[in-house]
C-alpha cells in the first residue's frame, strides 16, 4: 500500500511538472499575441512575366515601337522615327478617306479633314505603338497610343474622321470598342457623318478605284 502510494505520487509530480510546462508556453504564446495570428504563408514562387496589355483596354500588341510623328500621310497612316530609322504605321482596326492619287484613283470627301485632325492628335508628338504585324506594303499595323491612355485609332473614329474597318467580316477590326465608337459618331452627324451617302473606304477602292464607278 505504501508502494502505491509512493508510486502515485512520484507520477502525480511528473504529471504536474509536464502540465506545468504545457501551461507555461500557452501562456508565453497567448502574451506574444499567438491567439489570433494568421497561420504562416507559403513561401512565395517565382512568378511569371506579366503579359503587356495596352493602356485602356486597346488590344495587346505582339511588340512595340516608340518614337516621334514625324509625318502623316492621311487619316490612318503616319510616319514614326525610331531611333535612327523611320517606321511606316498603319492605325489597325479603322479605315480613313482615301486621299487622291490620279484622276484614276480620286479621294473622297473628308480626306483632307481626316488627315488634319489625325495631325493635330500625334504630329510631332513622342507616342508608343502598340503593333501586331506587318501588311503587304510593309507598314506596322498597330494602335497608336496617347498620353491619355487611349489610342489615336478610337479618337479618329470617334470624332468621326474614320470608319470602323469591318470589312471581310471583320478580319481587320482587333478593338471591338470600334463600332460602337462610330455607332455615336454617326448619331452625332460628326466628322464624315454629315454628309449623305458616306461610302466606306474599301468599298470605294473597289467601285470606284478598280470599277470606275465612283
Amino acid at each position: 500500500m505504501l508502494r502505491r502510494q509512493i508510486s502515485f505520487g512520484r507520477l502525480g509530480r511528473r504529471l504536474g511538472g509536464v502540465l506545468g510546462v504545457a501551461l507555461a508556453a500557452a501562456l508565453v504564446h497567448w502574451f506574444q499575441g499567438g491567439r489570433d495570428a494568421p497561420p504562416a504563408a507559403p513561401p512565395a514562387s517565382p512568378s511569371a512575366p506579366a503579359a503587356t496589355r495596352a493602356p485602356d483596354g486597346v488590344p495587346a500588341g505582339r511588340y512595340t515601337l516608340a518614337g516621334t510623328v514625324t509625318k502623316v500621310a492621311d487619316g490612318d497612316t503616319v510616319t514614326l522615327r525610331v531611333g535612327g530609322g523611320q517606321h511606316r504605321i498603319r492605325l489597325d482596326s479603322i479605315d480613313a478617306p482615301e486621299a487622291g492619287h490620279s484622276a484614276q484613283e480620286p479621294g473622297q470627301p473628308y480626306a483632307q479633314a481626316s488627315q488634319r485632325y489625325l495631325e493635330q492628335l500625334v504630329g510631332g508628338k513622342t507616342l508608343t505603338a502598340q503593333c501586331y504585324e506587318q501588311d503587304q506594303f510593309q507598314r506596322e499595323v498597330c494602335a497608336l497610343i496617347l498620353p491619355d491612355g487611349s489610342s489615336a485609332n478610337r479618337a479618329q473614329v470617334a470624332a468621326g474622321y474614320a470608319w470602323a474597318y469591318t470589312a471581310r467580316r471583320g478580319d481587320y477590326l482587333r478593338d471591338k470598342a470600334m463600332p460602337e465608337l462610330q455607332r455615336q459618331a454617326r448619331q452625332a452627324g460628326s466628322g464624315l457623318w454629315g454628309q449623305a451617302g458616306a461610302t466606306e473606304p474599301w468599298k470605294w477602292r473597289y467601285e470606284c478605284w478598280r470599277n470606275q464607278r465612283c
